[in-house]
Order: C-alpha cells, then structure tokens, then sequence
C-alpha cells in the first residue's frame, strides 16, 4: 500500500513538472533491446574479503538491465527528451564473476502514456542472474535539467565546482587570456613539465576556473614550457607518498581529465614536444591536437612496472583497441607522423608555426555560435548507450595493486639509478 502511495505521488509530481510530452509513434509492447558489459573491477563486491568470492554486484546488475530499458526507448524519444527510471523490482537469482560477460534484457510490457512498463533480466551465457520489472518515465531533458541546477547550481563534472572567483596565482602553470582564448603553459621544464601533487591542485583550480568563465573565455590552449609538452606523472614523488594516497592521487587525475570533456570550452592541446603516460592522457583529453614533428606520444608506465592508472578509456577512444593496447604493452614511443596516421592527433604542424596555428584554429571558432559549439562538444563526448564512463576506477586499482609490488620498487629504483630493471618475471 505505501510503495503503491509514494509512486502515485510520484507521478502527481511527474505530472506537475515535467508537462505533457508526444513520444514518436512506433512503442508498442513487445519492444526489446539488449546491452552487453564485460565485468570489470568497478562492476564486482568481494564477500567476506576473500577475493575469491568477488562477484558482481546487485546494484551494477540493476543499472544493466535499467540502460537496457533506456535503449528501447531511445528510438522513440522525440528531441528534448529522455526517459528515467521510476519504479524497480529485482531479484538477484546467481553470481558471477569478474571478466565474465553479461547481457541485459528489457521487454516492453505496457505503454502508459509518458509510463513505459518492462520485464527486465539479465543473463550470463545461458544462466539467469537476475530479472524483475521496470517502469521508465519520459520527460523533457530540460527540465531534468533545471531541476538538477536548482539543487546544485554551480556543480560540474566529476566534483569539481564552477568557480566564479579569480583564477589565484599558479606557480606550476602559467595562464594568459587574451581575446577570449585562455593560453595556458604547463611550467616545470626542468623536469619536463611531469604532473605532481601541487600541477595536480592548480589544474583542478583551473578546471574550476574555466567552468565558471564560460562567456569569458571560449577556447583553451595548452602547451609545455621547454622542451616536452608533458612527460606524465612525476614518479619522484611516488616512494614518499602512502599508498592511500597514491590512490586518491590517481583518482582525482583522472576525474580531471574527464573533467575536460564537460568545460564548455573548446580545448586544443599543442603537443610541443613528448607526450609520455599522464602528459599522452592529457592530450587525449583536449578536443583537438596539434603537435610538432619532434614530438612523441607513449604509455611507459609497464617499463615501470606497473599499468596506467588512468586514461585508457580516453585513449582507446581515439586510436583503437589494437593501438592501444600496442602503447600500453610495449611502452614505446611513436612519432607525431604515426601519432597522426593512428588519430591519436588532428594536425602535424612545424615546431615554429604551432602556437600561430593554434590560435588561427581558436579564431575560427570564435567565429561561430557558441552555444551550439558547446552543445556539438557535449553531444560527441556523451557515453550514451554504453558502459558507464567508470573504467579509471578499474585502471586505477590495477595500478595500484602493481604499485605494491617487487616490479615496481624495482622499476623506481632503477628509473632513480637510471638504468635498465630487472623484473621478477623477465
């Protein structure tokens, strides 16, 4: 009786709100649609802390079959629409395990108005994990919207707040304005411009910056001071830091870097020299890249010792799974003609013409609409209909798993004694 009160207050609420909206004509019962994840390390719960019984988890269980839900109704939302889930009843029938494939399955039962009813379950192979029913509701993405903004008005992407303020002084970056474009330096030659804690701070602040200055600045240029544009993360630092620590670090890279994808600027990166590990990451986080013929892009961190613990997602995105995983294995490096060849970059620009180029690029754009500029970036960065944009969780374990490792000390005490390692399984 209660849960029956609250969803029929619900859609009196639903009601008010979200006024009445026509879908396409086409929904009808019987619609399905599939959706298919690989377990990963951010999808599982370990009982009993024995990683032995890692298993996948309920909730992620249920967010699978709800995107599945959501995908047969996409082709019937008009534009300006979207639908949320209102109503779920599940049940967690058996487990599975990490690297497992499973695939979520959403029936249309009943068509109520703006109310779409599903059956939903999920499967691995031929075993049922889980089903239930499911109840979706379609409303105007605007509204969603603004309902959104009025709880948390200056909140952006990945928990970094728009910041209306000045930009404070930075001493690891160097940040000009100049006619609505944003010229921003990484500054610390002298070790190739790699990112430790304090760059780590300040880019977030500019992050923050620049989603609070959206009229004020309408495209980002980043370069490196020096010869490199970014050799990745300062690993000096890492044997210092407790591995909790190094942890939080990774994370919040990554939720910056990400972060990029939402600011609602264009940013251009100007590859002016190597582009190693988290400096490639960053690169691959900007819209568009420009590099010089000297430069160079690599994933070094397994001559490490370890694997990435951010940005693959990013990376595969751009040149593909079997390029990837060629940087990431390997860790060699390529050139920007190859760089350019694989798509990782947009353009190979001589050494001296870079900055001129990347402000020719930056005037076009200030030549169109800036709010459909900004709706094209948001619109092509979307992860809709896919796997949640949660694999830098995964990345990041993985790294840190390794961090703790014989192969990793090893691998930072001959990057400090500059000399080749020598890994417990050669």
């Amino acid at each position: 009786m209660l849960q029956a009160l609250a969803r029929q207050q619900f859609f009196c609420v639903l009601n008010r709100f979200y006024p009445a909206h026509s879908m396409k004509t086409g929904l009808q019962q019987g619609i399905t649609a599939d959706l298919t994840w690989i377990v990963d390390a951010s999808m599982v719960i370990t009982l009993g802390g024995d990683a032995r019984a890692t298993v996948f988890s309920t909730p992620n269980m249920i967010l699978l079959m709800e995107r599945a839900a959501r995908e047969a109704l996409r082709p019937f939302l008009e534009p300006g629409e979207e639908s949320v889930g209102v109503d779920v009843n599940i049940r967690h029938l058996a487990g599975t395990g990490m690297g497992d494939t499973v695939v979520g399955t959403a029936v249309v039962t009943a068509v109520e108005g703006r109310r779409i009813h599903f059956q939903v379950e999920c499967r691995a192979g031929t075993r049922l994990l889980g089903q239930g029913t499911h109840v979706r509701a379609v409303v105007p993405t605007a509204k969603i919207i603004e309902n959104l903004n009025s709880l948390t008005p200056n909140a952006s992407a990945m928990n970094l707040s728009a910041s209306p303020a000045d930009l404070p002084a930075l001493s690891t970056l160097q940040v000009t304005v100049r006619d609505r474009i944003a010229h921003v330096v990484l500054n610390r030659p002298s070790a190739l411009n790699a990112v430790d804690v304090r760059m780590t701070g300040e880019l977030e602040q500019l992050v923050s910056w620049l989603a609070g200055h959206a009229q004020q600045v309408r495209a980002v240029l980043i370069s490196g001071a020096g010869r490199a544009f970014c050799a990745g993360d300062d690993v000096r630092e890492l044997p210092a830091i407790p591995i909790e620590q190094a942890r939080a670090l990774s994370l919040r890279q990554a939720q910056l870097y990400l972060a990029f994808e939402r600011l609602p600027q264009t940013i251009i990166a100007l590859v002016n020299g190597d582009a190693f590990g988290g400096g490639c990451v960053l690169a691959c986080a900007a819209d568009l890249r420009l590099a010089c013929h000297s430069a160079r892009f690599a994933m070094p961190e397994i001559r490490l010792g370890w694997p990435p613990g951010y940005g693959l997602a990013q990376l595969t995105a751009l040149v593909g799974k079997s390029r990837a995983l060629q940087l990431c294995l390997t860790g060699d490096p390529i050139s920007s003609s190859q760089a350019l060849d694989w798509g990782l970059i947009n353009e190979l620009v001589p050494a001296g013409q870079l900055q001129a180029r990347g402000r020719q690029l930056c005037d076009r754009l200030l030549q169109l609409p800036a709010e459909a500029l900004r709706a094209t970036k948001q619109l092509i960065h979307l992860d809709e209909g896919s796997q949640p944009k949660v694999a830098h969780r995964a990345d990041t374990e993985a790294y840190i798993r390794c961090l703790q490792g014989p192969d990793a000390i090893e691998g930072l005490n001959a990057f400090a004694e500059k000399r080749p390692p020598k890994f417990t399984e050669p």
